[in-house]
């Protein structure tokens, strides 16, 4: 995530929180982690509402082992 500002619901606990009762709160961020409001709502759900996790999360569901690569192969 890069340095510039971000502007959060005002009931945001921090700028590394995600509100996602604010639609502008979830546009930005799924602008910034390059996924859906929805699947940034449903992140949230499992992980909690802090950036990092919730991005972790979505890097972990998009990623592919070397045993799915092999068999795309095949």
């Amino acid at each position: 995530m890069g340095n510039e500002d971000i502007t959060l619901a005002p009931n945001a606990t921090g700028a590394d929180r995600i509100d996602t009762v604010s639609d502008e709160s979830l546009r930005i961020w799924a602008e910034r982690l390059d996924a859906s409001p929805e699947q940034i709502r449903e992140a949230v759900a499992k992980v909690g509402d802090r950036a990092s996790d919730v991005e972790l999360h979505l890097k972990g569901s998009r990623s592919t082992t070397n045993d799915d690569r092999v068999e795309a192969a095949q």
